[in-house]
């Protein structure tokens, strides 16, 4: 999700979702609280796929077709990594609670909730609840949505299936330059994807035809605007091929319920300066769309 969403009508008629919104506005900026109701109790063997606002849910949706049911979930948290960390965190924990509840029924053994709430409060490792004795929610959580893309890396309408999630901006500023989270030994900004499943994804969409890249997707809260940050981000991300507002955050919430994540981002606009002429919101979509229908195969092939 990128902020430039907020003035899109001037560019995306079509798309009923954005138009007429104001920051984000009803349809963009809140956090859909039917969506975690309406998740299979079951999702052991299935896929979680967040996005931030429910133009980019409806897009996924209408790529995986009527048979999404049988193996998705597809949830709109928010704008934001921390709209996207607590709506994929919650919706994970919904899935742990309805396993232990499923096997209590069965006279199973499963963890108490106050165990689950220990283990993720007291361990900072990937995969947090591994410990409980549950079994991961989910095979995989993906965050997916359109973003930006940096010039010769990743064309407007293009796809980027990311290599890692780095929250770009998480650290602080100093008189020599910005440090990262990392470098000031509080944590990491860094998450890697699945790389198998990234490379088998970015494989199939080739062969259907569509433009893909790999490199990292980086996390924002303030998304970029001039050519100035845009070097900045690539002077602390080399590799940078995306920009969005989520990743780093779904990311995160699935390493600490042990469930590998994948970034998927389509482009709608270039990094830099910020011209809303140039943005191309239905076209993204459409190739979010696109991307999502090969996703499909690709899971359940």
């Amino acid at each position: 999700m990128n902020e430039h969403r907020q003035d899109e009508e001037k560019n995306n008629e079509p798309n009923a979702s954005f138009a007429n919104s104001g920051h984000h506005g009803e349809l963009t900026g809140k956090k859909n609280t039917s969506d975690i109701s309406s998740i299979q109790a079951n999702s052991s063997q299935r896929v979680l796929i967040v996005t931030a606002v429910d133009a980019e849910k409806d897009a996924v949706l209408r790529g995986l077709g009527d048979t999404a049911a049988e193996r998705f979930d597809v949830i709109a948290a928010g704008v934001g990594p921390a709209s996207a960390a607590a709506g994929t965190a919650a919706t994970l924990a919904y899935a742990v609670a309805a396993a232990s509840t499923r096997a209590l029924a069965q006279g199973s053994t499963a963890p108490s909730p106050s165990d689950v709430a220990q283990a993720s409060a007291t361990s900072s490792r990937p995969g947090a609840l591994a410990g409980t004795g549950s079994s991961p929610a989910y095979m995989l959580v993906i965050s997916a949505g359109i973003g930006g893309g940096f010039p010769g890396r990743a064309d407007v309408g293009s796809l980027v299936v990311a290599d890692a999630m780095v929250a770009a901006d998480l650290g602080s500023q100093t008189p020599d330059g910005f440090l990262s989270v990392d470098e000031l030994g509080f944590g990491s900004s860094i998450v890697a994807a699945d790389a198998e499943l990234a490379a088998r994804l970015r494989h199939e969409l080739q062969r259907a035809g569509l433009a893909v890249s790999g490199g990292t997707a980086v996390t924002v809260s303030t998304a970029t605007g001039t050519a100035e940050t845009a070097a900045e981000l690539l002077r602390r991300v080399p590799d940078a091929a995306a920009e969005g507002m989520e990743g780093f955050g779904v990311a995160t919430a699935a390493q600490q319920f042990g469930v590998p994540a994948l970034e998927l981002r389509a482009i709608s606009n270039a990094v830099g300066p910020r011209d809303r002429d140039a943005w191309r919101i239905k076209d993204a979509l459409d190739a979010l769309q696109a991307a999502s229908s090969i996703l499909r195969e690709v899971i359940t092939s």
